[in-house]
C-alpha cells in the first residue's frame, strides 16, 4: 500500500541544471557522471542528429533515470528557421573592411567577393542601410544595394567567415516562420519520445506557440511549451506578454538575442523577463555561453561565475548549458561548477515573502491554497512544504514565490514528476496511494519526505491537497502536520 521507491537524495540547491546532449555526453557512463553531479533537465538540440538519434538518446536517459533513481526531464528544442548563409569553395574566406561583398539567394560556392544563402528570402528582407550580423556578430556588412537575388554590401568589421554562418539583421525585422517544414516534422518526434519540453525557436508573437502547441497535441504529445525569446521583436513588452500567455514558459537565449539588440541591451533584458514570466506564473531560463570557457577548460572565468550567480539572484528557473555539455572536454566538472555557484548564491538571495502578496489578486481555490501554503510555511519556519499533486500546477505556483522552504511535489503520475523537474526549488517525489482514505494518504506522504531525508520525526510541514481524496479536481486543503505525530498503528 505504501511506497517504497527512493526517487533522489536532497539536495539544497533549488536552481535547476540544464545541459545539452552531444557527443561528449551521450554515453551510458557519462550521463550517469552527470545526473549524480546535478543535472534535472536535458537539452536534445534538433539542430544536429537524426530522428533515430534523438529517439536513442531520450531512451537512454530515461533508462539511466530508472537506474539511478534520479528524476531528470527531457527538453527537445526544435531548430527553427536556418538564416543563414551558404558554403564556400575552400569553406571559409577572411574579409577585409572595405572590401564589397555580396550575399546571393542563387550562388552556389562561394569566394572573397560573396557567398550564397541558405535563406532565399533575405533579399527580400533588407533595405540599403540596413546592417547585417554574421557568425554571432563577429562580422558586420552594411547593405549599400539590393537587386533581384543579390544584397550588395561593404564590410565594416572584417575576419575569417566560414560555412553556413548564421546571419541576423540589427534591430530584428526578418519574416522567416518560427515553425519550418523540418520543425513541423520533428514535432511528431517529440510527441513520440514524450518529452516534458518543447523549446520553440525565434517565436515573435503568440501564434507561433499557439501552432506550436496545437501540433503537438495533435501527434499525442502533452509537453510543456518554452519560446525562446531571441528576436527583436519578441522583447517588446506587447510582444512578450502575447508570448507568454501562449507559453508555458521562455528562454533567454542570450546569443541571437544579443546580436539583434546588442549586446549591452541583453542584461536588462533578462532581469525584466524573468521578473515578468514569475510574474505570471511562467518558467525561465538562462542561457547562451554561462560556462563557455569550461568547453576547453576545467575550471570557470571569474565572469562566469558571476553571470550564472547573477541569473540565479533574477530568479530564474535554470541555467543552462550548450557545447560545454554537448561538445566540451570537461562535462561533469563543468555541472559540478554550476551547481557550486548555484548552491552559493541561493544563500545570499533575500527571502521578502511578504512583500510579493501585496499586489496579488487569487481568483482561484487551487491558487489561494497554494500561496496559504507558502505563507505559513515562510511565518512558521517549517521544514518543508508538500505538495500533492496531480498536475504539478500547485507546486508551480508555489515555485514563483520565494519562501525559503523547499518544495516537494509528490505525484503518483510519472509525467508530472519528470515536469516538474525544471521548477526552481520544487523536488518531485513519487506517492503510490490511490485510494480515499486521507490518513492513508498523509502518512504515506509522511513516510516518502522521511526516506528521502527531507524531513524528520518531529519536524513541522506544510501540506496541500485536493478533497475528496481520489477524485480528479484542484488542490482545496491545507493542512499542518507534525511529523510522526498521527502515524497509525
Amino acid at each position: 500500500m505504501l511506497s517504497h521507491q527512493t526517487d533522489r537524495a536532497p539536495q539544497a540547491r533549488s536552481t535547476k541544471i540544464v545541459a545539452t546532449l552531444g557527443p561528449a555526453s551521450s554515453d551510458r557512463r557519462t550521463l550517469e557522471r552527470i545526473f549524480a553531479a546535478g543535472v534535472d533537465v536535458v537539452r536534445l538540440n534538433f539542430s544536429h542528429g537524426s530522428r533515430d538519434d534523438h529517439l536513442a538518446r531520450a531512451e537512454l536517459v530515461r533508462e539511466v533515470c530508472r537506474e539511478s533513481a534520479r528524476t531528470v526531464g527531457i527538453m527537445a528544442d526544435l531548430q527553427g528557421p536556418k538564416i543563414r548563409i551558404g558554403r564556400f569553395r575552400d569553406g571559409r574566406v577572411t574579409l577585409e573592411a572595405g572590401a564589397d561583398f555580396v550575399l546571393d539567394a542563387e550562388r552556389e560556392l562561394g569566394d572573397e567577393r560573396g557567398v550564397g544563402l541558405d535563406y532565399k528570402e533575405l533579399p527580400s528582407d533588407v533595405r540599403p542601410g540596413d546592417v547585417l550580423l554574421l557568425d554571432d556578430g563577429k562580422i558586420v556588412f552594411d547593405v549599400t544595394q539590393v537587386a533581384g537575388s543579390r544584397i550588395h554590401s561593404t564590410v565594416r568589421h572584417g575576419g575569417v567567415l566560414s560555412n553556413n554562418k548564421g546571419i541576423n539583421r540589427l534591430g530584428g525585422g526578418l519574416t522567416a516562420p518560427a515553425l519550418t517544414a523540418k520543425d513541423m516534422e520533428d514535432i511528431r518526434t517529440v510527441a513520440e519520445m514524450r518529452a516534458d519540453y518543447l523549446a520553440v525557436s525565434f517565436p515573435k508573437h503568440g501564434r507561433d506557440m499557439a501552432l506550436a502547441r496545437e501540433l503537438l497535441r495533435n501527434a499525442g504529445g502533452h509537453a510543456l511549451l518554452i519560446a525562446k525569446i531571441e528576436r527583436a521583436e519578441a522583447v517588446d513588452a506587447h510582444a512578450l506578454d502575447d508570448i507568454l500567455a501562449a507559453s508555458d514558459g521562455i528562454m533567454v537565449a542570450r546569443g541571437d538575442l544579443a546580436v539583434e539588440v546588442g549586446d549591452a541591451s541583453v542584461p536588462a533584458l533578462q532581469k525584466r523577463m524573468i521578473r515578468v514570466a514569475r510574474e505570471r506564473n511562467k518558467l525561465t531560463i538562462t542561457a547562451t555561453q554561462m560556462m563557455e570557457s569550461m568547453i576547453a577548460s576545467p575550471m570557470p572565468t571569474r565572469a562566469e561565475v558571476s553571470d550564472v550567480a547573477n541569473a540565479v539572484l533574477d530568479g530564474t528557473d535554470a541555467v543552462m548549458l550548450s557545447a560545454e555539455t554537448a561538445s566540451g572536454r570537461y562535462p561533469v566538472e563543468t555541472v559540478e561548477a554550476m551547481s557550486r555557484i548555484c548552491i552559493e548564491a541561493e544563500k545570499s538571495s533575500p527571502v521578502s515573502l511578504d512583500r510579493e502578496f501585496l499586489d496579488r489578486v487569487f481568483t482561484r481555490v487551487d491558487q489561494s491554497i497554494a500561496m496559504a501554503a507558502l505563507f505559513t510555511a515562510y511565518h512558521l519556519k517549517v521544514k518543508a512544504i508538500a505538495a500533492l499533486t496531480q498536475s504539478g500546477s500547485t507546486a508551480l505556483w508555489m515555485s514563483r514565490l520565494n519562501c525559503g522552504v523547499p518544495i516537494y511535489a509528490l505525484t503518483s503520475e510519472t509525467s508530472t514528476r519528470y515536469r516538474v523537474s525544471l521548477f526552481r526549488g520544487v523536488f518531485p517525489l513519487t506517492v503510490t496511494y490511490h485510494g480515499h482514505d486521507r490518513d492513508l494518504l498523509l502518512e504515506e506522504a509522511e513516510e516518502v519526505l522521511v526516506r528521502n531525508g527531507a524531513v524528520t520525526a518531529g519536524d513541522i510541514i506544510v501540506v496541500s491537497f485536493g478533497e475528496p481524496i481520489g477524485s480528479p479536481g484542484g488542490t482545496n486543503t491545507m493542512k499542518i502536520v507534525k511529523v510522526g505525530e498521527h502515524r497509525r498503528a
